[in-house]
């Protein structure tokens, strides 16, 4: 009777360590999620802007090199703007045709092209509180005065401390700020201003 009355708390004790490892790795799902919403939407204007800056290469290009640019500018096909295609589709960034130096002929063009992936939108309240975490710790640090602080307590200040993922986060952002000497390191684990 003692064996089976062991046994059944043990089963219960294992139920509530997954249950709690349950929350914990939703939580985490969910961080990365936003983590990932926010590469995505930087990959995005990153595509963007090289897209416009082929453009701009495209349109410059037959007057910069003169008559010999021109026939060859005839052969590059004009990429879509990375906006105009609806929400799921992936339109193509193209990259200036080449062609093959040992024969002339045109170049296997397929390893340029490249999809452009467009992120979920998100709203201006998202990416006011997920995409200026520098800023936010920098106003921080400018009302702790000369005070050593956690990173923990960094991110609770923040509200960034619901899980693992974003104390991390918050972590890696402070020792960057330590790399380029906008915060000191006041022990292990501890931050404060930087002071001239």
């Amino acid at each position: 009777m003692v064996a089976a009355t062991r046994t059944t708390r043990n089963i219960e004790i294992t139920a509530e360590n997954l249950q709690d490892e349950l929350h914990r790795l939703e939580a985490q799902r969910q961080s990365l999620e936003r983590e990932l919403a926010a590469v995505t939407a930087h990959l995005g204007s990153v595509q963007q802007a090289l897209a416009a800056l082929q453009g701009l290469m495209r349109k410059d290009l037959p007057t910069a090199s003169g008559p010999a640019a021109s026939s060859s500018a005839a052969e590059v096909p004009a990429a879509e703007p990375v906006g105009s295609a609806g929400p799921g589709t992936s339109p193509a960034v193209n990259a200036p045709a080449a062609t093959d130096d040992r024969t002339g002929a045109p170049a296997d063009t397929s390893e340029r092209t490249r999809p452009v992936r467009r992120g979920p939108e998100r709203t201006a309240q998202e990416q006011g509180k997920y995409g200026r975490l520098t800023e936010q710790i920098m106003e921080f640090f400018a009302g702790t005065g000369e005070a050593a602080v956690r990173a923990r307590d960094v991110a609770a200040a923040l509200g960034r401390d619901t899980d693992a993922g974003s104390i991390n986060a918050v972590r890696s952002t402070l020792d960057r700020l330590v790399g380029t000497s906008r915060i000191q390191r006041a022990g292990r684990g501890l931050y404060r201003a930087q002071f001239s």
